[in-house]
């Protein structure tokens, strides 16, 4: 995944940051500076999808990995190709300092992932996507950015877009955040995830509902500290599961949790990243929603469904400018008796192990090389690998 890139800074007077919104019209500042920054990337990936039918060139997995798609219990599909340079982004951020000695920040950030619309028939066009959108006061923060649950400090170097995907929290949404040097704690947007069964509509058991009946925010709690040449960070998720269900009508809840801890060891200019995250109820916080919170039992009630995901990367620089990560991850879920004969045949586990070649000619160029395997497999053994070689080149800018 792509580091942060190099940002261009100008400034703003501060008649014309209020004539461009970039500070609330109640405050006055001497001035207001505005970064801007973002990079161009080019991703040419090939894919052997061993044990099943490759994806339409639409398919969101056909841009990034997807644990919780790899297709399993076929007889495979010829390689495909696709070029795309979707990932590209761009970021806007301002800092004013107020009047009242506090300092004003606003960030909003974007690029063209995974967005629906478009095609790759003649203009290859795609609408932009809001990746964050927040403002800092003082201690808070305030709009969409990457969950507090997250550790950002374990993401590996890796060409495709996340890398150590199905084990790790990857989340960004709306939320309120306080920090006090290593702590913070936050309240953020709530969404249940359930897995249909039949006992709760009549929609295919094993589909996925989102609810959408969320009321009680998810509470998150963080501590993040440094020792020698040791980054750590432990946090802790506490949420309400909710989903109104059709049959009866009631409202059902059920509480979920969930630990998180990462750390990052560094040596000469190598490192080594790794984290555990476990829990009940964690749903879409783990691999990308590969599996879901909560299921309704046989009695019509919610039912957390406990999962667990670990992650590893090693770091190794052989050049200044040439470096190589090896990259593992996995997920699984306790799927228990009462959901797999309600709900039918579920993913048991996912995982991935990839190793890249990253050139870096210059700070703010790299091309990378990765080739990877990652393997899906479900609770009546029947599995499917993806195999996949990836091309890079980026400049940051």
């Amino acid at each position: 995944m792509a580091k942060a890139s190099t940002a261009k800074k100008f400034t703003l007077t501060t008649a014309s940051a209020a004539v461009l919104g970039v500070m609330s019209l109640g405050a006055q500042a001497d001035q207001t500076d505005i970064d801007f920054g973002g990079y161009v990337k080019l991703d040419m990936l090939v894919s052997d999808y061993a044990d099943g039918f490759a994806p339409d060139s639409a398919n969101i997995g056909r841009q990034q990995y997807i644990p919780s798609i790899t297709p399993v219990g076929g007889d495979g599909d010829d390689l495909t190709t696709d070029f795309h340079a979707r990932q590209s982004r761009f970021f806007l951020t301002s800092k004013t300092e107020l009047d009242n000695g506090e300092t004003l920040t606003g960030h909003i950030e974007m690029d063209f992932q995974l967005t629906p619309d478009g095609d790759e028939r003649i203009s290859n066009s795609y609408n932009p996507r809001l990746r964050q959108a927040f403002l800092k006061y003082g201690k808070w923060t305030f709009g969409q950015t990457w969950s507090n649950f997250q550790d950002l400090n374990i993401l590996a170097e890796s060409v495709d877009f996340i890398g150590i995907t199905d084990g790790i929290v990857f989340n960004r949404q709306a939320q309120i955040r306080y920090t006090s040097g290593g702590f913070s704690a936050s309240i953020e947007n709530p969404e249940t995830t359930v897995t249909e069964t039949r006992n709760s509509t009549d929609r295919d058991p094993g589909d996925r509902i989102v609810s959408s009946d969320g009321f009680v925010p998810d509470v998150t709690f963080k501590y993040s500290g440094k020792t020698d040449n040791l980054t750590w960070q432990a946090s802790v998720l506490l949420r309400q599961l909710a989903y109104d269900v059709p049959q009866t009508g009631d409202d059902e809840t059920t509480f979920g949790y969930g630990v998180s801890l990462g750390a990052k060891y560094t040596f000469g200019m190598d490192d080594i990243r790794a984290s555990i995250t476990t829990g009940s109820g964690l749903g879409r916080y783990l691999g990308l929603n590969t599996w879901n919170g909560a299921y309704i039992d046989s009695n019509g009630e919610l039912e957390a469904i406990d999962s667990t995901g670990i992650s590893f990367a090693y770091r190794h620089f052989w050049t200044e400018k040439l470096r190589s990560n090896v990259v593992y991850s996995r997920g699984w879920a306790d799927n228990d008796g009462e959901l797999l004969a309600q709900a039918g045949d579920m993913t048991e586990y996912t995982q991935r192990l990839a190793f890249n070649l990253m050139y870096s000619p210059a700070s703010n160029l790299t091309f990378g090389a990765e080739i990877s395997q990652a393997n899906r497999e479900t609770e009546a053994e029947v599995d499917g690998d993806l195999n996949r070689l990836q091309l890079m080149a980026m400049y940051k800018f």
